[in-house]
């Protein structure tokens, strides 16, 4: 099936996810365009990442990975980049999580949420993390809680549903896409930003092109010729 092109008439949004990294696979260049039409774009990020690494202790690696994030958003033109200090590895779907994402919902009252993909299968065929599936799954129940005065109510934000449009980064079902010629170099340098963090996994720049190269190509044969990234939109 074609990807159809990802719509672009909203000036704000939240980008909901459950790790450091997460935004950048498979590719944050989407983000770089937004920011560059002038869209407001905030990060939530569920962890802070520290079991990432097997010889890093967790508090040393949450640090590292933090600040890996917030320049790796820098890159690509985001200022705004929040964690919520859930267990890395252990992230449980719950109303307390769906509570914590509606609140940020509430709070920067985006016309778009995009989520990280909730299926069992990533958008590259392989079994899709526990803390992926958490946080997405209830990235997509908070859109429709921050809407509702009556859930969480002891929350002071007031209820939002301005949300209109909801998309999955990485789904194996992706129905839309965003041309990123322009801004494949930003994409790159901002997974790159997460410097330490691929120098441990054995990841080199060259890699790292070469793979969101692939993934761009990939959706250029469903795109009309046009590389880019591919989301699913609910």
């Amino acid at each position: 099936m074609n990807l159809l092109d990802f719509p672009e008439d909203w000036k704000s949004a939240l980008v909901v996810v459950a790790h450091p990294d997460d935004v950048e696979y498979p590719g944050a260049a989407p983000i770089g365009r937004w920011t560059a039409q002038g869209k407001k774009v905030a990060y939530l990020v569920a962890s802070r990442g520290e079991a990432g690494l097997d010889g890093m202790s967790p508090e040393e690696c949450a640090s590292l990975r933090v600040d890996e994030q917030i320049a790796a958003a820098a890159e690509v033109g985001v200022s705004t980049v929040e964690f919520l200090d859930y267990p890395d590895g252990m992230i449980e779907y719950g109303l307390g999580l769906r509570r914590d994402i509606a609140q940020s919902i509430r709070r920067h009252q985006p016309e778009l949420v995009v989520i990280g993909n909730h299926r069992e299968i990533s958008g590259n065929g392989m079994l899709n993390m526990a803390d992926h599936r958490a946080v997405g799954q209830a990235g997509i129940d908070a859109v429709r809680d921050a809407a509702n005065r009556w859930v969480f109510r002891d929350l002071t934000e007031a209820p939002w549903s301005g949300v209109r449009y909801v998309a999955l980064l990485g789904s194996p079902s992706a129905t839309h896409a965003v041309e990123t010629g322009e801004w494949f170099d930003a994409g790159v340098r901002s997974l790159l930003a997460h410097r330490t963090y691929l120098e441990h996994l054995g990841t080199t720049p060259e890699d790292v092109e070469a793979m969101l190269r692939k993934f761009s190509m990939d959706v250029a044969a469903r795109f009309d010729g046009r590389p880019g990234v591919a989301f699913e939109m609910l």
